[in-house]
Formats: structure tokens, C-alpha cells, sequence
């Protein structure tokens, strides 16, 4: 047995067995001159053999400090040679202990003997088929030191075919319980400060397969001073195993588990009093515990089977279910639980079996006055009277789109994308058009729309505020999508002052691939009797929103961006400049002259100027003698009412060019 290793052969308490009291370790070094480690990875591993390489490797892989890592194995049991991997592990690696126990069935009991022997200042949480990013110790510990953290919440990934349960897209660090998505995954899987968890005796249910760590998570996330959130960092590595032995696929006594659940609710009421708060909490709940078995599990079991899961979910629903929670759950849920309150049987049956089979799915909703329904069954059959409002999913109608490409054709710049609404099934699309915003005007531009989910605009500044030129300044750009027949015309017109019967969607436009696939090169476009103006497209940051700014007076978009020159002058006053530039949509007939400049003088010059392809231009002026001085060298355009000089910027990247003319005879 390796030195590293505990086997419960202690009279006293077999299942719980001493802490190893050997000093040296495996590679001969004395463990007293060792620091403590700054974080405990506690691994429960019951029959994951297949798995270790992956999983302990992952930790023994880590970029932090190896000294700095503490990791407890407790082998719950494993008849898959799982222990013998680990003593080997052990004898290999100092900072693996391994403890084993017999079977507890499930992996409380493990974690809450790694707790008792950790000695780190923080504790994570690894099951034996997932894995860690090689940085996320590293960084988590460092969020949790910076910003005194007592849970750290790292970038979850699912793998394998499981999914995430939450999407973390933003580094935070100190969130909300109420306001964020984090009370959406309360498994173990975080950085804990291990004082915090023995402050508040933290430990896990022990003996359930199923939702041993709810009430750890629950009381953690609510007594924590700081919860940071880790989201630019690939942490944790969900796996879904291949034979589908994960837990949380498992069949189960479900009477039982619901009545297990009752007392997880408790340890949520018994923190947060009734109102909003607790019923923002207790929607997750409904989501992920309450309502969760009735599924394919339900299917299979026969009516009694059936009957005894109605009626260990019934207390739960009628203690727990405000209408605050009922409205923020989708029809489906919404349906199960009003089915449960109202011992609806048959009806409950009905909506499970189009969500889990066997028979067919859901239809596309139904859109009706503005709203949209869900078409699960018994949607306003006289024999079975339930409420419109368990069906209504209006609020959870979105967009899917994609701006798929945008150019300017001359002066018009085109946009392709796809787009649909979307509400658990396609919804149906009517109509799609491009919508702009500033100042609070909106004005539209008819897109056409494919049946394949396609559609195209085209903005022209010249004549899009209703054949008229768009006014000057920044304008954002949305696409609205709209459903309900021969309505959803009247409800794209912005101007329309009654409300209509189409549902309709807005959302902004983010061009695909962001800023490095968008032109946001200013350009030359005709903007009615007064003549061109400059135009760019730009992304708001930090989202990435598509807009256009129209802009005669040149001081946020300056035209000739990339305009290098050069210029010389000979002792008799010979002077040539010469300069390269591109000008996006310039006019044919635009004038492009240099012209000097001083503190009090302003010099013309005859210029000629070459156009090539892609809007490039080379401007060239000689002098056989000129006024004597230094001048400011720029370019000056005139295309119509538009006028600008563009400065022109040496070759040489010196900086302005400028043009030194000598006196005459010197």
C-alpha cells in the first residue's frame, strides 16, 4: 500500500478511517518543510477506472504551483480495479492521498471525508469523469485571492454529448444570487474557501445518488459575502458518458426523491422569506427538481406508479407554485405543474407524452391577436378547459438571425442575413424588415423575405426616410421580424399609431464574424439635392452592434485614412508632391487639389489626378517656383456640396508632410 493511501481498517470506525500520519513522502522529501497547500481537489471515484487518466491527469496537469495542490481521492467502493489505479497514482505523485471506504451510495459520503482531511485554503470539487482546463486552478484561486472570494464559478463546458447547465459569458467579479445565472447550477464543481464551508459546516447529503449536493450549494450561494463568476476560461469539463451510467440519467425511486426534494425547499425557505426573491430561486427549482421526473420516467411506469409520483410532487407544487413562478415557467412546465395542482391525471399524461413520446411532438405555435400559443394538447378543447394562459409563450418569442454579409454597391449598401422567430418551434414568418434608430425616429426599410428563411435590404441614405435623405448622425440598425398574416404588414410599419394584431420582434444586427469581417472604412455616398456625404459603418462595443453614421462634417469619420505623400523641393524652388490615397464611392466628377497651408496662407496647387481600380487615387502637383515658407501639405475634395481637406501624412511615417519652398537666391 502506497504511503499516500488510507484503507479502512480502523476498529473504531471503519468507514472513516485516520488521516495518514507518516511524514516523508513518496519522493523521500520531508512533508513538514513543505508550505500548505493553497487548494484541496477533492475527487470522489466509485467504478470511473476509464476515466482517471483523463480526470486525475487533468489536475496533475495544472499550471499552478505543483507544492500549492493538495488532491484526496476517496474510492466509494469500486470493483473496477479503480482503487488499484489510484494507489499506483499515489505512489507516483506526493500530493495524491487516497482514501478508501466501502460503498455509500453516492458521492456525499466521499466528498465529506475529503472536507475533513483537506488542509487548503480552498477546496474544489473534480468528479472522476470530468476534467479540468490545464489554467483553471490557477485561475480561480487567483480570483478567488484578488477579490476575496468564498465561491468561484469557472467556465463550464459540456462534452460528449451533455450539456452545460448554465452559460457563463461574462467575468464578474462579485454577482448577484438573484440576479444571475449562477443559483442555476448548484453542483459542486466550484472553488469554495474552505474557512467559509467550515464557518457555516458545510457538508453534503450522504447515501442519495441523486441531488446530494442541494442543499450544500443552496446555503453556500446564500450565506456567501463574494461570488465571482470566471468566464473567459474553459474550467470545468462536463462529460456525458458513453453507457449513459451518469446519476443524473438514472431511474430512481422518484416518490422518494420528491420527497427528498421537500426538504431541500425547506433549507431554501428557511434562508429567504417569501416574495420575488424566493420565487425567482424557486423557478429554477420547479425547472430542475420539482417537475423534472415528469418525463419519459413517468411514461413508463404504470398508473400506480404514476398515481404515487403525482402525489409526492402535489405538496411541493401547491407549497411552492406563486403565480409569479407559474408565469415564468415555459407552457410545458406550466402545464405539468397546473395539471398537478388541479389533480389533472389524464391532461398531465397528455403533455408529457408531446414532450417525451412515444407519438409526435408539438406543432409549430399558433399565433392568434398578437400572442402566440403553444400547441400542446387540449389548446381550447371544450372537454378538457385549461386556461389560454398556461399556453401563452409570447413573452418567449425571439429572433434567430444571422447578417450573414453587408457591402455597398455604389452608393446603396445591400444586407443579406436569415432570420425567424422562434418560441420552442418555429413560430412562423410574415414579414422582415430593416428598421433604423436615432434620436427616436424609427423609419423602415422593406426587406425581401425567402420561405427558405432568407432576406435582403437595401439602404439607400439618399432616399430612406421615406424617399427623402436620411438626416445626418448616427443611426442604429435593427431587423423586425413579424408573424400573424395579413396583418404583419400594418405591424412592421413603425409610423402605424394603433397597435395591431402581428407579433412582431426587433433585435439589433450583429454582423457575423464581428469587426474583422465588417468594412468600416469611411466612404463618399449621394445623399439627395445637396449632394454626397460620408458614410462608415461601425460596431457598438462592448456588443457589437451594427451602425451607420452619416457624417458631412468629417470630424468622426475622416475620410483618407490611408493618404501617404511625398514631397521635394530644389534650390531654385522646383517643387513636386505626390500623394496615394483611397476614396470608397468618390464620384467621377469630384475635384481632388492640393493645397499648402500655413499660419495665415492658404496656396492652391494644379493638380492631376490618376483613378485606378478599387476607388484608388494617385494626385500629383508641380511648381516651378512657389511662395516661400513651410506649408502644411493636404487634399483638398470637392464633390458637390462636400468639402474636405484630408491631411496628408508623410511617407516615411515622420508625420504631417510638409513642403519647404527656400527663398529666392538662396
Amino acid at each position: 500500500m502506497s504511503r499516500n493511501s488510507a484503507h479502512p481498517d480502523h476498529a473504531e470506525n471503519p468507514e472513516r478511517p485516520e488521516k495518514p500520519t507518516g511524514l516523508e513522502s513518496a519522493d523521500g522529501r520531508d512533508d513538514r518543510a513543505r508550505p500548505d497547500p493553497t487548494v484541496t481537489v477533492i475527487v470522489p471515484v466509485h467504478n470511473t477506472r476509464r476515466y482517471l487518466d483523463r480526470s486525475l491527469g487533468s489536475v496533475f496537469a495544472q499550471t499552478l504551483d505543483p507544492h500549492r495542490i493538495e488532491i484526496i481521492a476517496v474510492d466509494d467502493g469500486s470493483t473496477d480495479g479503480s482503487g488499484a489505479w489510484l494507489d499506483e497514482a499515489a505512489a507516483a505523485h506526493p500530493r495524491l492521498t487516497v482514501v478508501h471506504q466501502p460503498a455509500s451510495g453516492g458521492a456525499g459520503r466521499p466528498r465529506n471525508v475529503g472536507l475533513d482531511r483537506a488542509t487548503g485554503d480552498y477546496v474544489f470539487f473534480l468528479d472522476s469523469d470530468d476534467h479540468l482546463g490545464p489554467e483553471a486552478l490557477a485561475r480561480l484561486v487567483r480570483m478567488a485571492q484578488e477579490h476575496d472570494s468564498d465561491i468561484v464559478y469557472g467556465r463550464i463546458v459540456g462534452v460528449d454529448g451533455r450539456g452545460a447547465p448554465v452559460d457563463l459569458r461574462t467575468t464578474s467579479p462579485r454577482v448577484s444570487v438573484f440576479d444571475s445565472p449562477v443559483y442555476w447550477t448548484l453542483a459542486a464543481y466550484k472553488l469554495f474557501r474552505r474557512s467559509f464551508v467550515e464557518r457555516h459546516r458545510l457538508r453534503f447529503v450522504e447515501g442519495r445518488l441523486l441531488g446530494e449536493d442541494l442543499p450544500f450549494g443552496i446555503t453556500a450561494l446564500l450565506r456567501a459575502g463574494t461570488v465571482s463568476v470566471l468566464a473567459d476560461y474553459d474550467c470545468y469539463y462536463l462529460h456525458g458518458r458513453d453507457d449513459d451510467s451518469n446519476a443524473s440519467r438514472q431511474d430512481m425511486d422518484w416518490p422518494g426523491y420528491l420527497a427528498y426534494i421537500d426538504t431541500v425547499l425547506a433549507v431554501l425557505a428557511a434562508e429567504v422569506p417569501p416574495g420575488p426573491d424566493r420565487d425567482k430561486l424557486m423557478v429554477r427549482h420547479f425547472h430542475g427538481e420539482i417537475l423534472m421526473p415528469f418525463a419519459a420516467s413517468y411514461l413508463a411506469r404504470d398508473e400506480a406508479g404514476r398515481r404515487a409520483m403525482r402525489e409526492a410532487a402535489r405538496p411541493l407544487v401547491d407549497r411552492h407554485l406563486t403565480d409569479r413562478v407559474l408565469a415564468a415557467l415555459p407552457p410545458g412546465l406550466r402545464l405539468r405543474a397546473h395539471c398537478l395542482h388541479a389533480g389533472l391525471a389524464a391532461e398531465l399524461d397528455a403533455v408529457v407524452r408531446a414532450d417525451s413520446g412515444p407519438g409526435p411532438a408539438p406543432g409549430p405555435p399558433f399565433v392568434e391577436d398578437g400572442r402566440a400559443y403553444a400547441a400542446y394538447p387540449h389548446f381550447r378543447d371544450p372537454d378538457h378547459p385549461l386556461p389560454d394562459a398556461l399556453y401563452d409563450l409570447t413573452d418567449r418569442v425571439a429572433v434567430r438571425q444571422r447578417l450573414t454579409d453587408l457591402q455597398w454597391v455604389g452608393g446603396v449598401l445591400h444586407l443579406h442575413g436569415t432570420a425567424a422567430l422562434r418560441a420552442a418551434g418555429d413560430v412562423g414568418t410574415d414579414q422582415v424588415d430593416l428598421i433604423l434608430h436615432r434620436s427616436g425616429a424609427h423609419l423602415r426599410v422593406p426587406a425581401a423575405y425567402g420561405p427558405d428563411g432568407a432576406w435582403h435590404a437595401a439602404l439607400d441614405p439618399a432616399a430612406a426616410a421615406h424617399g427623402a435623405p436620411l438626416a445626418e448622425g448616427i443611426w442604429g440598425l435593427k431587423i423586425a421580424v413579424a408573424a400573424g398574416g395579413a396583418d404583419a404588414a400594418d405591424a412592421a410599419d413603425a409610423a402605424a399609431a394603433e397597435p395591431t394584431a402581428a407579433l412582431r420582434r426587433e433585435v439589433w444586427l450583429v454582423p457575423e464574424g464581428g469587426a474583422q469581417a465588417t468594412d468600416t472604412t469611411p466612404r463618399v455616398v449621394g445623399h439627395g439635392p445637396d449632394g454626397p456625404t460620408v458614410a462608415a459603418l461601425f460596431l457598438s462595443s462592448p456588443h457589437g452592434h451594427l451602425h451607420l453614421d452619416l457624417d458631412h462634417d468629417g470630424a468622426r469619420r475622416p475620410l483618407g485614412a490611408d493618404l501617404w505623400g511625398e514631397a521635394a523641393c530644389t534650390r531654385a524652388g522646383r517643387a513636386t508632391v505626390a500623394a496615394r490615397l483611397t476614396l470608397p464611392g468618390c464620384p467621377v466628377d469630384a475635384g481632388l487639389q492640393f493645397v499648402l497651408r500655413d499660419a495665415t496662407r492658404c496656396v492652391a496647387l494644379r493638380t492631376t489626378v490618376e483613378r485606378a481600380a478599387g476607388d484608388r487615387y494617385r494626385a500629383r502637383s508641380r511648381l516651378r517656383s512657389g511662395p516661400p515658407g513651410t506649408w502644411r501639405v493636404a487634399l483638398r475634395l470637392t464633390a458637390g456640396g462636400l468639402r474636405r481637406e484630408l491631411p496628408v501624412r508623410s511617407a516615411d511615417g515622420a508625420g504631417p508632410l510638409t513642403l519647404t519652398v527656400p527663398a529666392p537666391g538662396r
